[in-house]
């Protein structure tokens, strides 16, 4: 058997110099958003396949991981569906969902909790997409108003400032608001994912691919053209304006227009309006089917790229126990996160003045000792200090070490 070198597709390798990059910005993200009252917390890796597959994930429940049983119970099973028990997570809110259920009554209300870990998803890999990614989380549970929205709002977008990210575009919208127009435009109940999924390829096929792909799932032309009219015109606005409001009037809950408007007004005032625009968005859907009323995306204007996502699922933890939990939260693609810093020079991290004791071959061992006593304090000082063998080609061992920030050698 031969053995492979490389890791597998989509699964990253991370060098030393990525590290310390990378820990800076997750130290970064902690703390700012410790300051907002959040609280960090760890869920497993592996979660139940019946919660994976409960149709809360959207498309990622054909991307999941899954994990076969195990001995015995696998020689059991009497098909293929019934060969997994488990499988690795494909993002943190359902974790997080099952926490909650599970020790809510040792929790604070309402509960703001931060979690920042691994998720896997089976995707194809590309450009700032892996199969392993590293997710950061910041959710708001058991509160009911949108207080909840303009904490996350403003305390994502201030995160994004400490780690001198600018022009941050954050899209919001109302699911509620979608499923009126869809409603309004007689479209079936059961057709109404698929109906968010098309609707969400707009920046990639444009109104007229959207009104094609709508008329092959074998909806009627003249409903088609009467819903995409909520979309032709500026796809972007101040906020939800009352001639939608008034489009929309017998399908929609009476304060969910306001509600959205307020949240808007309100993170506007929050945020740095140099750095940040704060939008309404109609066409923005985000794709796991567990919304239930805002959402919202960061995107980062000249990168053609989102960052960050989120909104607000109050059903979920109520598959859990018997009553629903309000909740809503926002997660953050580090891995983006951290292209975007890495290619632009975003963070300058002073990596240098470490010290590299170079011992040779020949060293007694009462002068290793002595060296060794020497780092020793060094490190208690506060420097960064190694102590290795001196190789053969001394040149190219230095040289490797300065890259690594070695900047003072003692041989």
């Amino acid at each position: 058997m031969n053995f492979i070198k490389t890791p597998v597709k989509g699964m990253p390798e991370k060098s030393p110099n990525q590290m310390i990059l990378r820990e800076y910005v997750i130290r970064k993200i902690k703390d700012t958003y410790k300051t907002f009252g959040f609280m960090l917390i760890e869920t497993p890796l592996i979660e139940h396949i019946e919660n994976l597959t409960g149709k809360m994930g959207g498309e990622n429940e054909q991307l999941i991981f899954k994990i076969l049983k195990r001995g015995e119970k696998l020689k059991e099973a009497t098909d293929i569906n019934d060969m997994c028990d488990s499988g690795l997570r494909y993002d943190l809110t359902l974790p997080l969902a099952r926490f909650y259920a599970n020790n809510m009554d040792s929790l604070p209300v309402p509960f703001k909790a931060l979690q920042i870990g691994e998720s896997f998803r089976a995707d194809r890999p590309q450009k700032g997409r892996f199969r392993q990614f590293t997710q950061c989380d910041i959710d708001i549970l058991a509160d009911e108003t949108n207080l909840a929205e303009i904490e996350l709002i403003s305390a994502t977008v201030n995160m994004l400032s400490v780690l001198n990210i600018k022009n941050i575009k954050v899209r919001i919208n109302d699911r509620a608001i979608l499923k009126a127009m869809a409603k309004s435009c007689n479209f079936p109940e059961e057709m109404l994912d698929m109906i968010y999924i098309t609707l969400d390829k707009m920046d990639k096929i444009g109104l007229d691919g959207v009104k094609n792909a709508l008329v092959e799932l074998g909806l009627n032309n003249y409903d088609v053209e009467k819903y995409c009219k909520y979309f032709d015109g500026e796809k972007e606005n101040t906020l939800c304006d009352q001639q939608l409001a008034n489009s929309l009037k017998g399908f929609i809950g009476e304060n969910v227009i306001d509600n959205l408007n307020e949240i808007i007004s309100s993170t506007r005032q929050l945020v740095d309006e140099k750095t940040c625009k704060i939008v309404f968005d109609a066409t923005l859907v985000r794709g796991m089917s567990y919304y239930t009323g805002p959402i919202f995306e960061i995107e980062l204007e000249g990168y053609n790229l989102s960052v960050a996502g989120g909104g607000r699922y109050d059903n979920m933890i109520g598959k859990y126990i018997s009553k629903n939990v309000c909740a809503c939260g926002f997660s953050i693609g580090l891995e983006r996160i951290l292209s975007v810093i890495s290619e632009n020079n975003l963070i300058d991290i002073q990596n240098d003045g470490n010290i590299a004791y170079l011992v040779p071959k020949n060293c007694s061992n009462a002068d290793k000792l002595e060296i060794l006593k020497k780092a020793n304090q060094q490190r208690k000082e506060g420097k960064i200090v190694t102590v290795v063998n001196k190789s053969n080609n001394t040149k190219f061992q230095k040289e490797t070490l300065k890259k690594f920030g070695y900047t003072e050698f003692i041989e």
